[in-house]
């Protein structure tokens, strides 16, 4: 199985090699063609205190696997059950608060990029030290949480210019969360248009990287721009359970709406052969993106 997965890997990453070449200068002549870039072809983040740019039509590149464990033995076990196939971990609360920033050295020592999701919200001059301490850690990419305002906002997009720093997502309302649940917090507005308010607010903070649901993808897309970092938790495989989330996507349909990155956990932390199903998705992935290129 090991063996198979692999050759299947390679025979899509040669494709994938064959067609970026052509594909990155068609796009490139046609974005100078308009003056901007339509989607956004390339990822930015900062690592070992240098600028790097990602190729997003590598799907490894547009898929971050949630290591949602309760210790870092449990996450590295799946992290080296995956082997090469995935590049992007996310680390959230309750992995980062029982591992910490050892967590982080060990994928970053294993070659692999860290997505650390804390969804920091406090005052603005403890959030601007967080992101300082990201910075340290070797994390690419970090959360804050948009409810926590303009100021709280604009003290972390000043301290991620510093070198090293990782790009910052601007979370507006959690997938978990619905029309009800969200009334129940005193917000009369929806969902879609709490995710917007919040979106505007932090582009005008500084923050050009989001965190929403596929169904609000073309809307935060419009309002953001075109070269926003669009992450989008809550994908599931066809047919996959869909646990505790309330708006969901498949690949197919994220990648049509206009995520530039994918976040998926359970379908492959508890699947039977996770690197099968990561591999199901890359392959999803790499056929959404043919797809539009047609």
């Amino acid at each position: 199985m090991d063996r198979f997965r692999s050759l299947k890997a390679d025979l899509r990453d040669a494709a994938l090699a064959t067609s970026a070449n052509v594909y990155s200068n068609q796009t490139h002549a046609l974005n100078q063609r308009r003056g901007a870039y339509h989607h956004p072809t390339f990822l930015t983040h900062q690592t070992a205190r240098k600028v790097k740019l990602i190729y997003m039509s590598d799907p490894k590149n547009r898929l971050a696997v949630a290591l949602d464990y309760p210790d870092a033995y449990q996450a590295m076990k799946l992290v080296d059950s995956l082997g090469q196939t995935c590049q992007w971990f996310k680390v959230g609360m309750e992995l980062y608060y029982a591992a910490g920033n050892d967590m982080i050295r060990q994928l970053r020592d294993r070659g692999f990029d860290v997505f650390l999701d804390l969804k920091l919200h406090d005052i603005p001059n403890t959030v601007a030290g967080a992101v300082r301490s990201a910075t340290k850690a070797g994390a690419s990419l970090l959360t804050i949480h948009a409810s926590g305002g303009a100021a709280m906002m604009t003290a972390a997009a000043e301290a991620a210019k510093a070198p090293g720093s990782p790009r910052l997502l601007a979370v507006t309302v959690l997938t978990s969360m619905d029309a009800a649940q969200l009334a129940g917090t005193g917000i009369t507005a929806s969902p879609a248009d709490q995710v917007l308010r919040l979106a505007k607010l932090a582009r005008q903070s500084g923050i050009d990287g989001f965190v929403c649901s596929a169904e609000e993808v073309a809307s935060v897309r419009a309002a953001t721009g075109s070269d926003a970092l669009l992450v989008i938790p809550g994908i599931r495989p066809t047919g996959a359970d869909i646990g505790d989330q309330k708006r969901i996507a498949t690949p197919t349909q994220a990648i049509a709406q206009g995520a530039s990155m994918l976040v998926v956990g359970r379908p492959i932390t508890q699947a039977a052969d996770p690197g099968a199903v990561a591999e199901n998705i890359l392959d999803e992935i790499a056929q959404a993106e043919a797809s539009q290129r047609k």
